[in-house]
């Protein structure tokens, strides 16, 4: 795997990375829509994952912490299928949403973060510090 000394995914690799995170944000959306989701929920929880940004205040690890748990696929899928297992088809098109919001995000770049700080991703680095 091409990776950069900071532990970022580089060329082809980095390239699917990011092509993953398009297909996920058109599958959720394709899904959200199949399932009659209410698009004025979507639009007023599509950003939610993105308060995680706050715990950057308490530092860059603590944030780094709070940010991937927020855009993890892991906690979404989890719920999906918990609301799967369950009957509750409200809980899918929770999942549904978060999982659209983790997908674009991939898609445009914004990887998963490491504790030097925000701008450091494994899709690379974002902001000013690719300038760098």
């Amino acid at each position: 795997m091409q990776e950069t000394s900071d532990g970022a995914a580089t060329g082809g690799v980095r390239m699917v990375l990011r092509l993953e995170g398009l297909a996920l944000f058109a599958v959720m959306i394709a899904l959200y829509a199949v399932w009659d989701g209410k698009w004025w929920l979507f639009a007023v929880l599509f950003l939610a994952p993105d308060l995680s940004f706050a715990a950057y205040l308490a530092g860059a690890r603590i944030g780094a912490i709070s940010y991937n748990a927020a855009h993890a696929t892991l906690a979404p899928v989890a719920l999906m299928a918990i609301g799967f297992m369950f009957g509750d088809p409200k809980t899918p098109k929770l999942a549904m949403i978060w999982l659209a919001h983790i997908g674009i995000d991939r898609a445009l770049g914004y990887g998963l973060k490491y504790g030097a700080g925000f701008a450091f991703t494994h899709l690379g680095r974002i902001g000013k510090a690719k300038l760098s």
